[in-house]
C-alpha cells in the first residue's frame, strides 16, 4: 500500500532513543504515523519500510518522533541490528492495522493483495519448495512480489528485512511465532559410478574408508546439521561447501559419499542410497514470523502455499519415495 507523507516541521524531529514525554494534547495520532509504523514494526527496518513506502529513511524517523510525541512515548526500541516494537507500539500497530483493513476495504473485498514478501529459506527448501509455492502466489495474485534469500542459518533474533524464515530445528525466539512445517530425512548417497569403481560400505564402522561431501564444520551455523560426527567421525572431507547443491553435484560426480536430503537425492537416478536403515537422519524445518507480519494478507497468501507444498511434498521430504 503506497502512503503519502506530508511534510513536517520541525518541532517533531525528536528520535526513538527519547524518554518517555507528555502526550501532544493538541494532535491526535495520524493515521499516516500509524501506517509507517506498520511498515517498521512488520519489518523491523527503517530503511527496508521506507522502500516500501516510497519514502526516504528520514521522513520514517521524523513520523515516529512525530507519533511518539502525540502519544506520549516511544514506541519502537533499538534491539540489536533492528527494531522491536513497546507495549505502547504494540497498541499503536494494533490501531494501525485496522487503519490498513479499513482502507483495504474501500475498494471490496475482492480487491487483490500485493506488496512485498520477503522469505529466507535454506537452499534446498528454497529451490524445491519455496519457489513453487510463490509460483502458485503469483498466479493468483500478481499483486505480490516475492523476494527469496537462500541460506543455511539460526532463526535471527530480530525479524529485520525478512517477513518470513525458514529453518532447520525448532529455534527459540522472542516476540515471533515459530510453526513446524515438517520432518525431513537426511542419508547418504553415492553415485553408481562411485560405488562401481570402490565399492559400498556394509556397515557404519566401513565408511571411515570413505570421504565424506558435507557442510564446511566450521562454518555451519546450524546445530542440528552438525550430525556427522555423530554416526561417521572417522570419515575424512572430501568437498565441503556452505550450499547444498553443491554437495548433491560433487556426490554425483563421485567426489565421494554425500549427507544429502533425501528429498533432493531422490530426484537424481544415478545416486544410490547407502545403509538406508543405520544412517538415516531426522530433521525438521520451522518457519518463523512476527504476529503481526503473519496477518499481512500477501504474507498469507505465501505462507499457505508453503505449508501447500510441504504437504504435497512430505513423502519426498521423509524420503520415502
Amino acid at each position: 500500500m503506497q502512503i503519502q507523507v506530508p511534510a513536517m516541521s520541525n518541532n517533531a524531529t525528536a528520535t526513538c532513543n527519547n524518554a518517555d514525554m507528555p502526550p501532544d494534547h493538541g494532535r491526535l495520532p495520524s493515521a499516516d504515523d500509524l501506517l509507517i509504523l506498520l511498515a517498521v514494526g512488520r519489518t523491523g527496518r527503517y530503511n527496508t519500510a521506507a522502500d516500501d513506502l516510497g519514502v526516504n529513511h528520514t521522513t520514517i524517523s521524523r513520523r515516529i518522533a512525530a507519533l511518539e510525541a502525540s502519544l506520549g512515548g516511544r514506541v519502537l526500541a533499538k534491539s540489536g541490528n533492528g527494531w522491536e516494537l513497546t507495549a505502547r507500539g504494540k497498541d499503536a500497530l494494533a490501531a494501525a492495522e485496522n487503519i490498513e483493513a479499513a482502507v483495504r476495504s474501500l475498494v471490496g473485498p475482492n480487491d487483490e493483495a500485493e506488496g512485498v514478501v520477503r522469505v529466507s529459506a535454506t537452499d534446498g527448501f528454497s529451490a524445491y519448495v519455496v519457489a513453487p509455492a510463490v509460483a502458485q502466489v503469483r498466479r493468483r495474485h500478481p499483486g505480490i512480489s516475492r523476494e527469496i534469500v537462500a541460506t543455511t542459518r539460526r532463526a535471527s533474533q530480530q525479524r529485520s528485512g525478512m517477513d518470513v524464515e525458514i529453518v532447520v530445528g525448532e529455534p527459540q525466539v522472542h516476540r515471533a511465532e515459530a510453526i513446524k512445517l515438517s520432518d525431513y530425512h537426511l542419508g547418504l548417497y553415492a553415485s553408481r559410478d562411485y560405488v562401481q569403481d570402490n565399492g559400498s560400505p556394509a556397515t557404519v564402522e566401513d565408511l571411515q574408508a570413505y570421504p565424506l561431501v558435507y557442510f564446511i564444520d566450521s562454518m555451519l551455523q546450524v546445530d542440528d546439521l552438525d550430525i556427522a560426527p555423530g554416526f561417521a567421525p572417522s570419515m575424512r572431507e572430501s568437498v565441503t561447501s556452505t550450499n547444498v547443491f553443491v554437495h548433491v553435484e560433487a556426490t554425483r560426480a563421485a567426489a565421494g559419499i554425500g549427507l544429502l536430503p533425501c528429498f533432493m537425492a531422490d530426484r537424481h537416478d544415478d545416486l544410490v542410497r547407502l545403509l538406508p536403515t543405520e544412517v538415516s537422519i531426522r530433521l525438521d524445518y520451522w518457519l518463523v514470523s512476527r504476529a503481526e507480519t503473519l496477518r499481512r494478507p500477501e504474507v498469507a497468501h505465501v505462507v499457505d502455499a508453503i505449508r501447500a507444498v510441504v504437504d504435497e511434498q512430505r513423502s519426498a521430504l521423509l524420503g520415502e519415495n
